[in-house]
């Protein structure tokens, strides 16, 4: 675990949001929003310990309580010890936390292959990531969810696109948006679960050079994403209390093309 303890100087009956791989990119954007807005964050984190740390003090700074719990969310057990460790956040006498009320399934891998080549272990560790893992989750989540709550899933613009160098990982978001609607119509009234799916909103690792470039290009808005269109977007699915089963696409009209 990683930083001091996370109930020194914290408000009373704070509700709780777990963020799947909030230590950077996107991730990282969504937790500190919910932050601002009085959340406890619940930390998730693999194998980027150190952007994790950097993320986790960012948080404290906001003046609200952080708790990292790294976790490999392909395995089944690791995801059902992220959850346990909520309930001891949640059971511990002295907690101050309301709840679990928020689910942020950000958590994702989009490795660069081709569907001719690729094995079915590389098939199989994107859609475990990507895709089981936020059924996983959410199961757990709705379970927890005594009060209410919302589950968001970060899909992408792939669900709906045909990008042959990356054909498990958009496989996986359009499967995602499929889960999204079984989900909310699942788990109706009591929890509520949507998606929002990014276009070109940052670069991945894994991209030829020059071709961030071109893409965006080829937005009709001309531009990638600000992160803060990003987070209005959840903050419009966490507030509106009428809206389930929805993907909101958040792309600069990328997919009318």
């Amino acid at each position: 675990m990683l930083g001091s303890d996370p109930m020194d100087s914290v408000p009373l009956d704070f509700p709780i949001a777990i963020v799947t791989g909030s230590a950077h990119r996107l991730g990282r954007e969504i937790a500190l929003h919910l932050a601002r807005q009085g959340y406890g964050i619940l930390l998730h984190y693999n194998l980027s310990e150190e952007k994790a740390l950097k993320t986790e003090n960012e948080i404290r700074e906001l003046g609200v309580p952080v708790f990292p719990i790294q976790a490999d969310l392909k395995d089944e057990r690791q995801i059902n010890s992220l959850f346990a460790r909520l309930d001891l956040i949640l059971h511990q006498p002295e907690s101050r936390a309301s709840g679990l009320e928020v689910l942020i399934n950000s958590a994702a891998i989009m490795p660069f292959t081709d569907a001719r080549i690729m094995s079915a272990s590389e098939f199989d560790e994107v859609i475990n990531l990507n895709l089981r893992a936020p059924f996983l989750c959410a199961q757990l989540a709705y379970q927890k969810m005594e009060q209410g709550g919302v589950i968001v899933n970060i899909s992408d613009i792939a669900a709906q696109k045909t990008w042959t160098g990356f054909p498990a990982y958009s496989l996986s978001k359009a499967g995602l948006d499929s889960l999204t609607k079984i989900l909310a119509r699942s788990f109706a009234p009591k929890v509520r679960v949507n998606a929002i799916a990014p276009g070109l909103a940052l670069e991945s690792e894994n991209m030829l050079p020059g071709e961030w470039e071109r893409l965006v290009t080829r937005v009709p808005l001309k531009r990638a994403a600000f992160m803060n269109e990003i987070s209005n977007a959840l903050e419009f699915l966490l507030k509106n209390e009428y809206i389930t089963g929805q993907t909101i696409t958040v792309d600069g009209g990328y997919s009318l093309l």
